[in-house]
């Protein structure tokens, strides 16, 4: 096996150091669409402060809905350590 020399992965993160920005562009679009499609366990008047009786209820999450939080982790983990690296290659 053939170790990579320091040079060659300087020259694998400046060719990645451009398309950063579109990264953090789709993965926020993903984050976004991933937070509105996710169902919430209150209505509008539990936004304000006011109480139902249905959002101290405890709600599982199945099916799609778990692959969609779970989906939504790892998006913005994802958007997390992109956004370090932009930071760090600049």
């Amino acid at each position: 096996m053939q170790k990579r020399s320091k040079g060659a992965s300087i020259l694998a993160m400046s060719q990645i150091t451009p398309l950063i920005p579109y990264i953090q562009i789709v993965l926020a679009v993903l984050l976004i669409s991933a937070v509105l499609l996710q169902r919430t366990g209150s209505e509008l008047g539990g936004a304000f402060g006011g109480s139902d009786n249905f959002s101290s209820a405890h709600h599982t999450r199945r099916g799609f809905e778990k692959t969609l939080f779970n989906g939504t982790i790892i998006i913005s983990i994802l958007f997390i350590v992109t956004s370090f690296m932009a930071l760090l290659l600049k």
